[in-house]
């Protein structure tokens, strides 16, 4: 009988030694330490065995399971061990760098808009976005019953008063820096707006404006040409082609409007121009008379001009992007690109 214990003890270390995963591990559990296994077997034996010669096996017998059972919790350590992936770390290796977020191409550009127009000597003005309409449309000679009031479909806010709304511009701005400053005022208004207009590739109903105001005495047309030329050139190239058409702006007399020629076509035509080969980028004009009144300032003494434009439009202009819904899509292919 001990002869047995002892062959059993052989193949029982040479199944150890072939124990290298858990499928291995569970193969030898079936093997040895079932109740029909090869030691309950020799458990068995031992009722057979005389009296006399039973504490002796025993002995022999109760070795080999504790053998067994701590070779068993070694192994089964050994394994989990190795799957913790602790020991498969090779620090030598250099480490992950970590991903970086960069600035939005939306703020690249409204970076690049203020640098420029502080070069000129314009200082940064902001407001808040949600208005009443005196400021919005009646300081801007938007009389109540005004019909230029619809070439702005408005965001209103349910109050009592039936006046608060999103502001439609960032003219609100330029009417509380000429009631509380005054002349010289020279500043640009940087800002996000609201209006109810259809998402397109061209347009959207939340996006953002910069507009400037520049009151002085003795300022003139050519002024405000100057410096939308300088804006211009500086923004787009100096190779860039452009004219000054005339247009209608109720805040504004006389106004004009500003296009280039497409980037995408280069004048030929396209779903962004709408085949016309011109991309609008700025509407202009000098401070009516009226506005200067209703702030208090001397149309008599004073004058100014004024503008605004898209920053989302100056973007698709800067990077060549033919849909404007492209930069709110969070889709980094193509964020990442700027």
């Amino acid at each position: 009988m001990i002869e047995t214990i002892q062959q059993l003890r052989t193949v029982i270390e040479q199944d150890l030694a072939m124990i290298h995963d858990a499928a291995s591990l569970e193969t030898f559990r079936l093997k040895h330490l079932v109740k029909k296994g090869t030691l309950q077997e020799l458990v068995d034996q031992l009722r057979t065995i005389p009296k006399e010669e039973k504490p002796a096996i025993g002995k022999v017998l109760n070795e080999l399971r504790q053998f067994v059972e701590s070779s068993i919790a070694s192994a089964k350590e050994s394994i989990e061990h190795q799957h913790s992936g602790i020991e498969t770390i090779d620090v030598t290796l250099p480490g992950l760098l970590p991903a970086i977020g960069h600035v939005h191409p939306i703020r690249q550009t409204l970076d690049r808009i203020v640098d420029i127009f502080a070069g000129m000597g314009f200082s940064v003005a902001e407001g808040i976005d949600i208005e009443d309409d005196y400021h919005n449309y009646e300081a801007l000679n938007f009389p109540a019953d005004h019909p230029a009031r619809d070439m702005q479909d408005t965001f209103f806010i349910d109050d009592a008063a039936g006046d608060v709304m999103l502001r439609s511009h960032t003219s609100p701005v330029q009417i509380r820096m000429m009631k509380y400053h005054a002349p010289p005022i020279r500043s640009i208004m940087p800002g996000r707006v609201y209006r109810n207009e259809a998402v397109t590739a061209r347009s959207l109903a939340e996006f953002h404006q910069v507009e400037g105001l520049y009151i002085d005495k003795g300022v003139t047309f050519a002024d405000l040409k100057g410096t939308i030329t300088s804006f211009a050139k500086q923004m787009y190239g100096e190779s860039l082609i452009f004219k000054f058409r005339p247009s209608y702006f109720p805040f504004t007399e006389p106004s004009a409007e500003v296009d280039i020629n497409c980037y995408l076509c280069s004048g030929k035509g396209c779903k962004v121009c709408k085949h016309s080969g011109w991309l609008e980028i700025c509407g202009c004009g000098m401070v009516h008379p009226n506005v200067l009144r209703n702030c208090g300032i001397d149309p008599d003494i004073y004058s100014g001009f004024a503008f605004g434009f898209g920053i989302e439009r100056v973007t698709m202009l800067a990077t060549g992007i033919d849909d404007i819904r492209a930069l709110y899509e969070n889709d980094m292919r193509v964020l990442r690109q700027f």
